[in-house]
Protein backbone atom coordinates (compact mmCIF):
# COMPACT_ATOMS: atom_id res chain seq x y z
CA UNK A 1 0.00 0.00 0.00
CA UNK A 2 1.69 3.37 -1.01
CA UNK A 3 1.32 6.53 1.01
CA UNK A 4 0.11 9.68 -0.97
CA UNK A 5 0.81 13.18 0.59
CA UNK A 6 -1.36 14.80 -1.11
CA UNK A 7 -3.17 17.98 -1.40
CA UNK A 8 -5.78 18.53 -4.29
CA UNK A 9 -4.39 20.98 -6.35
CA UNK A 10 -3.06 20.34 -10.29
CA UNK A 11 0.80 18.89 -8.64
CA UNK A 12 -1.00 16.93 -6.98
CA UNK A 13 -3.65 15.67 -8.95
CA UNK A 14 -0.70 14.55 -10.87
CA UNK A 15 0.01 11.54 -8.15
CA UNK A 16 -3.35 10.74 -7.66
CA UNK A 17 -4.13 10.33 -11.40
CA UNK A 18 -0.81 8.10 -11.80
CA UNK A 19 -1.87 5.82 -9.04
CA UNK A 20 -5.60 4.94 -10.08
CA UNK A 21 -4.61 4.70 -14.06
CA UNK A 22 -1.78 2.51 -12.61
CA UNK A 23 -4.55 0.71 -10.63
CA UNK A 24 -2.06 1.24 -7.44
CA UNK A 25 -3.88 0.62 -4.23
CA UNK A 26 -2.56 4.06 -1.91
CA UNK A 27 -3.84 5.67 1.03
CA UNK A 28 -4.09 9.02 1.28
CA UNK A 29 -2.35 11.51 3.79
CA UNK A 30 -3.40 15.36 3.42
CA UNK A 31 -1.10 17.70 3.61
CA UNK A 32 -3.44 21.38 4.46
CA UNK A 33 -0.84 23.48 2.41
CA UNK A 34 -2.97 26.91 3.35
CA UNK A 35 -2.43 25.49 7.36
CA UNK A 36 1.27 24.87 6.87
CA UNK A 37 1.56 21.03 7.24
CA UNK A 38 4.23 20.95 4.30
CA UNK A 39 6.56 22.73 7.13
CA UNK A 40 6.19 19.45 9.48
CA UNK A 41 9.40 18.17 10.44
CA UNK A 42 8.43 14.92 9.81
CA UNK A 43 6.78 16.13 6.40
CA UNK A 44 10.00 16.79 5.33
CA UNK A 45 11.91 13.87 6.16
CA UNK A 46 9.70 12.67 3.35
CA UNK A 47 9.94 15.80 1.00
CA UNK A 48 12.67 18.13 1.76
CA UNK A 49 11.53 20.76 -0.27
CA UNK A 50 8.55 21.36 1.65
CA UNK A 51 6.05 20.63 -1.26
CA UNK A 52 3.64 17.63 -2.13
CA UNK A 53 3.11 15.47 -3.42
CA UNK A 54 5.29 12.86 -2.09
CA UNK A 55 5.01 8.92 -1.68
CA UNK A 56 6.54 6.20 0.40
CA UNK A 57 6.21 2.94 -1.75
CA UNK A 58 7.21 0.10 1.43
CA UNK A 59 7.85 -2.40 -1.75
CA UNK A 60 10.49 -0.16 -3.12
CA UNK A 61 13.51 -1.31 -5.51
CA UNK A 62 15.02 -4.55 -3.91
CA UNK A 63 11.79 -4.93 -1.77
CA UNK A 64 12.80 -1.82 0.40
CA UNK A 65 10.81 0.93 1.17
CA UNK A 66 11.53 4.39 -0.33
CA UNK A 67 9.88 7.65 -0.69
CA UNK A 68 10.06 10.03 -3.83
CA UNK A 69 9.61 13.55 -3.52
CA UNK A 70 8.90 15.74 -6.53
CA UNK A 71 5.32 14.78 -8.96
CA UNK A 72 7.80 14.30 -12.22
CA UNK A 73 9.71 11.70 -10.24
CA UNK A 74 7.17 10.25 -8.84
CA UNK A 75 5.57 9.76 -12.36
CA UNK A 76 8.83 8.30 -13.47
CA UNK A 77 9.02 6.25 -10.77
CA UNK A 78 5.85 4.71 -10.87
CA UNK A 79 5.74 3.94 -14.29
CA UNK A 80 8.75 2.08 -14.14
CA UNK A 81 7.67 -0.05 -11.43
CA UNK A 82 4.63 -0.98 -12.97
CA UNK A 83 6.14 -1.33 -16.52
CA UNK A 84 2.96 1.56 -17.79
CA UNK A 85 2.06 4.34 -19.42
CA UNK A 86 5.77 4.99 -20.20
CA UNK A 87 6.22 4.28 -23.81
CA UNK A 88 7.24 0.71 -25.84
CA UNK A 89 11.08 1.74 -27.23
CA UNK A 90 13.61 3.68 -26.12
CA UNK A 91 12.37 6.68 -28.23
CA UNK A 92 8.68 6.09 -26.72
CA UNK A 93 10.72 6.81 -23.50
CA UNK A 94 12.57 9.75 -24.61
CA UNK A 95 9.22 11.77 -26.12
CA UNK A 96 7.74 11.08 -22.65
CA UNK A 97 10.89 12.57 -20.94
CA UNK A 98 10.70 15.67 -22.95
CA UNK A 99 6.93 16.61 -22.52
CA UNK A 100 7.44 15.53 -18.91
CA UNK A 101 10.35 18.08 -18.66
CA UNK A 102 8.53 20.35 -20.56
CA UNK A 103 5.78 20.32 -18.75
CA UNK A 104 7.65 20.68 -15.40
CA UNK A 105 9.79 23.71 -16.41
CA UNK A 106 7.21 25.07 -18.75
CA UNK A 107 3.58 24.86 -18.18
CA UNK A 108 3.60 23.55 -14.28
CA UNK A 109 5.58 27.10 -12.94
CA UNK A 110 3.93 29.61 -15.98
CA UNK A 111 0.63 28.41 -15.23
CA UNK A 112 1.01 28.65 -11.09
CA UNK A 113 2.58 32.16 -11.90
CA UNK A 114 -0.55 33.01 -13.85
CA UNK A 115 -2.58 31.97 -11.17
CA UNK A 116 -0.61 33.76 -9.12
CA UNK A 117 -1.02 37.32 -10.67
CA UNK A 118 -3.94 37.01 -11.94
CA UNK A 119 -6.27 35.68 -9.04
CA UNK A 120 -4.09 35.70 -6.12
CA UNK A 121 -2.04 38.80 -5.92
CA UNK A 122 -4.23 41.38 -6.03
CA UNK A 123 -6.36 39.86 -3.09
CA UNK A 124 -3.35 39.87 -0.52
CA UNK A 125 -2.65 42.59 1.99
CA UNK A 126 -1.88 44.95 0.57
CA UNK A 127 -3.22 44.75 -2.95
CA UNK A 128 -0.73 43.43 -5.78
CA UNK A 129 -2.16 44.05 -8.79
CA UNK A 130 0.78 44.64 -11.28
CA UNK A 131 -0.58 44.84 -15.42
CA UNK A 132 3.40 43.88 -16.38
CA UNK A 133 3.29 40.49 -14.28
CA UNK A 134 -0.41 39.37 -15.14
CA UNK A 135 0.06 40.55 -18.92
CA UNK A 136 3.68 38.29 -18.92
CA UNK A 137 2.16 34.69 -17.46
CA UNK A 138 -0.95 35.19 -19.36
CA UNK A 139 0.57 35.41 -22.23
CA UNK A 140 3.45 32.78 -22.07
CA UNK A 141 0.75 29.99 -20.57
CA UNK A 142 -0.88 31.19 -23.77
CA UNK A 143 2.57 30.41 -25.67
CA UNK A 144 2.85 26.81 -24.34
CA UNK A 145 -0.51 26.02 -24.98
CA UNK A 146 -0.19 26.74 -28.98
CA UNK A 147 2.91 24.86 -28.66
CA UNK A 148 1.23 21.92 -27.11
CA UNK A 149 -1.75 22.52 -30.06
CA UNK A 150 0.66 21.95 -32.48
CA UNK A 151 2.00 19.20 -31.05
CA UNK A 152 -1.54 17.52 -30.47
CA UNK A 153 -2.44 18.76 -34.25
CA UNK A 154 0.36 15.43 -35.23
CA UNK A 155 -0.32 13.19 -33.02
CA UNK A 156 -3.30 11.69 -30.54
CA UNK A 157 -1.87 12.53 -27.10
CA UNK A 158 1.28 14.50 -25.96
CA UNK A 159 4.38 12.02 -26.43
CA UNK A 160 2.49 10.21 -29.29
CA UNK A 161 -0.32 8.45 -30.41
CA UNK A 162 0.00 6.40 -26.82
CA UNK A 163 -1.47 7.56 -23.47
CA UNK A 164 1.25 8.23 -21.08
CA UNK A 165 2.68 10.02 -17.84
CA UNK A 166 3.21 13.26 -20.05
CA UNK A 167 -0.32 13.65 -20.80
CA UNK A 168 -0.80 13.08 -16.80
CA UNK A 169 1.72 15.69 -15.69
CA UNK A 170 -0.09 18.19 -17.92
CA UNK A 171 -3.32 17.68 -17.27
CA UNK A 172 -3.87 19.18 -14.30
CA UNK A 173 -2.77 22.44 -15.05
CA UNK A 174 -4.50 22.38 -18.56
CA UNK A 175 -7.50 21.76 -17.04
CA UNK A 176 -7.79 25.18 -15.89
CA UNK A 177 -7.39 27.11 -18.53
CA UNK A 178 -10.48 29.50 -17.48
CA UNK A 179 -8.43 30.75 -13.96
CA UNK A 180 -4.97 31.32 -16.47
CA UNK A 181 -7.02 33.56 -19.20
CA UNK A 182 -7.07 31.40 -21.70
CA UNK A 183 -9.10 30.58 -24.83
CA UNK A 184 -9.61 27.45 -26.21
CA UNK A 185 -11.23 28.54 -30.07
CA UNK A 186 -7.74 28.99 -31.55
CA UNK A 187 -6.55 25.56 -29.88
CA UNK A 188 -9.08 22.62 -31.07
CA UNK A 189 -6.35 19.77 -31.07
CA UNK A 190 -6.25 21.12 -27.09
CA UNK A 191 -9.86 20.83 -26.64
CA UNK A 192 -10.14 17.50 -28.34
CA UNK A 193 -7.04 16.35 -26.10
CA UNK A 194 -8.20 17.85 -22.81
CA UNK A 195 -11.71 16.33 -23.33
CA UNK A 196 -10.42 13.02 -24.40
CA UNK A 197 -8.04 12.89 -21.27
CA UNK A 198 -10.55 14.14 -19.16
CA UNK A 199 -13.08 11.30 -19.79
CA UNK A 200 -10.34 8.61 -18.74
CA UNK A 201 -12.23 6.98 -15.10
CA UNK A 202 -8.64 7.19 -13.83
CA UNK A 203 -8.19 10.58 -14.22
CA UNK A 204 -11.69 11.86 -13.06
CA UNK A 205 -11.04 9.55 -9.81
CA UNK A 206 -7.64 11.32 -8.90
CA UNK A 207 -9.11 14.69 -10.03
CA UNK A 208 -11.70 13.96 -7.45
CA UNK A 209 -10.06 12.81 -4.68
CA UNK A 210 -10.72 14.99 -1.78
CA UNK A 211 -11.65 17.71 -4.38
CA UNK A 212 -14.12 19.13 -1.76
CA UNK A 213 -10.90 20.74 0.15
CA UNK A 214 -10.18 22.78 -2.62
CA UNK A 215 -9.91 26.52 -1.80
CA UNK A 216 -8.89 30.05 -3.27
CA UNK A 217 -6.79 30.90 -0.82
CA UNK A 218 -8.38 34.30 0.28
CA UNK A 219 -8.06 34.51 3.91
CA UNK A 220 -5.19 35.82 5.11
CA UNK A 221 -3.45 33.03 7.46
CA UNK A 222 -3.26 30.71 4.27
CA UNK A 223 -1.94 33.75 2.50
CA UNK A 224 0.82 34.30 4.67
CA UNK A 225 1.43 30.64 4.79
CA UNK A 226 1.80 30.13 0.96
CA UNK A 227 2.94 33.71 -0.54
CA UNK A 228 4.96 34.94 2.49
CA UNK A 229 7.37 31.95 3.64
Amino acid sequence: MIDLYFWPTPNGWKASIALEEMGLPYTTHLINIGKGDQFDPEFLKVSPNNRMPAIIDPDGPDGAPISVFESGAILMYLARKTGRFYGDTERDRISVEEWLMWQMGGIGPMAGQAHHFLNYAPQLDPPQDLPYAKDRYRAEVGRLYGVLDRRLAEHEYVAGDFYSIADMSIWGWASLWEGQQQVLEDKPHFTRWLETVGARPGVQAGRALHAELRGDHSDKKSQNVLFKR
